[in-house]
């Protein structure tokens, strides 16, 4: 993974962060492609990119819009995992696995998975999940309740342990009960997701088409045979009857089979192109982008491919040519910075990022990489503008892990210890170091100014209590 911003690992879900059990217990996701208990189970890390989140925004906006919901206040999330998944967890954020870009062939296919999950997010179903969840936990008491009756009656009559299976299946019942009303609720909302996303895709103008050929790629999956699965214990309705579903409804829809514009389809192949070179060893890089293939995705993920794997000067010469064909993409400049920057030649990468910046102004993100390089020029006149470039990019992006880190060290150079112990108790937050948090925080209190925005901020994070306990 890159170190730096472009293409950015940023680890795994901190303690701090973590959504938590009965969120996830009631997480909309598209896709079962593990058994639910086994997906919560896995420790997510996130992946931060300035153009795989702009064309993932350009995808969700029309969506958010179509559902009546506010465009840019929910953000997609990319989650570091090559299996095919996309879920809801707060009705803030969409988290997509990276792999679901990556398998998507075309716009439309991701863009419905998207729908489905705007459909979850427009219809409420999390915070009706977390009172359904409220409901479950009411049966199983019941259920446990009715089955230690059911162990005195046994007693008196003088058939405790006779059973074998029948008292503490008794026991066991209220349990299953609330499970299995909780995955039929589940179920239900699931399919209301379906028809919702059928709905904002027509309103849209967007082709149904791409959500059906991923259900049906989920239906072909030998995991869900119908024969090995009770469906009564998915929480999704089986891939056969969601696909049985769709094709009876999908097409209907007027522009099914419109397909996606060329200048949309050729985004879509650079970030796929991006994910591979960016996630794949050489071999399947060689495989999917050979030498002879000269179209711009292939040709983006071998330059990525050059830098990633310690040939810096073959990847400069990739990268200025693509810059030759498109010299107005931001996104090739802050690879060229980044690889730049990598490469220990921060004065030579600030003029790419900058470049970068003007073509790409409110991306806080090559804002945050330009930030890093002139911190690492260390001179004072680098150090003010890093500050500055370090704030603007953490004001548009609060969840700004490595602007806020940046922003500590330049801060320190300058030495402003009130400031840059702020902004380490901020990075510190994002991280979900909350006892961290607050140390530099206090810490920043008597150096800031009383009454200013810096102290209110520390003052609220030294108040603050971690979101376990809210």
């Amino acid at each position: 993974m890159a170190s730096v911003s472009g293409l950015k690992e940023i680890g795994a879900f901190p303690a701090g962060r973590r959504v938590g059990a009965a969120v996830l217990a009631g997480a909309m996701a598209i896709s079962a492609t593990l058994p639910a208990e086994a997906q919560q189970r896995r420790q997510m890390s996130f992946i931060r990119d300035a153009e795989i989140e702009q064309v993932m925004r350009d995808y969700l906006d029309p969506l958010l819009g179509a559902a009546g919901l506010r465009k840019g206040f929910i953000r997609v999330v990319l989650v570091s995992d090559r299996s095919f998944n996309a879920f809801v967890a707060d009705g803030k954020r969409v988290f997509v696995n990276i792999g679901a870009i990556m398998e998507s062939t075309t716009p439309n296919q991701i863009i419905g998975v998207l729908a489905h999950e705007t459909g979850h997010i427009a219809g409420g179903h999390l915070a009706r999940m977390r009172a359904e969840i409220d409901k479950a936990t009411a049966i199983a008491v019941i259920g446990t309740i009715l089955g230690g009756a059911a162990v005195v009656g046994s007693a008196r009559s003088g058939q405790v342990g006779r059973d074998g299976v029948g008292t503490f299946g008794a026991l066991l019942g209220g349990s299953e009960l609330a499970r299995r009303s909780l995955l039929a609720y589940q179920r239900g909302e699931e399919q209301a997701a379906d028809r919702a996303a059928l709905q904002f895709l027509e309103k849209t103008g967007q082709s149904s088409k791409g959500m059906l050929q991923t259900f049906e790629r989920m239906a072909n999956d030998s995991l869900f045979s119908a024969t090995r699965l009770d469906k009564y214990l998915l929480s999704h309705p089986l891939p056969q009857e969601r696909v049985a579903a769709l094709r009876s409804i999908a097409p209907t829809n007027p522009h099914f089979e419109k397909v996606d514009p060329p200048a949309r389809q050729l985004k879509h192949d650079m970030i796929r192109a991006k994910l591979y070179a960016f996630t794949s060893d050489q071999g399947e890089i060689n495989r999917r982008y050979p030498a002879f293939k000269k179209d711009l995705p292939a040709r983006y993920a071998r330059a990525i491919a050059e830098y990633r794997f310690g040939r810096p000067d073959a990847a400069l010469r990739a990268i200025d040519s693509l810059i030759g064909e498109q010299p107005g993409n931001p996104y090739f400049w802050e690879l060229k910075g980044q690889a730049l920057l990598e490469a220990g030649r921060a004065s030579d990468a600030v003029a790419p990022l900058r470049k970068a910046v003007s073509l790409a102004p409110a991306q806080p993100l090559i804002r945050t990489m330009l930030g890093h390089a002139l911190v690492a020029l260390d001179t004072p006149k680098a150090i003010d503008e890093a500050i500055r470039e370090l704030s603007n990019a953490t004001g548009r992006d609060p969840d700004n892990y490595e602007g806020f880190r940046y922003l500590a060290q330049a801060y320190a150079r300058k030495g402003d210890e009130g400031n840059a112990a702020l902004a380490a108790a901020r990075e510190a937050l994002i991280g979900g170091n909350h006892a961290e948090a607050q140390r530099f925080a206090r810490r920043a209190l008597p150096l800031l100014k009383p009454g200013t925005p810096s102290y209110l901020a520390a003052q609220d994070i030294v108040e603050s209590k971690p979101e376990r306990q809210r």
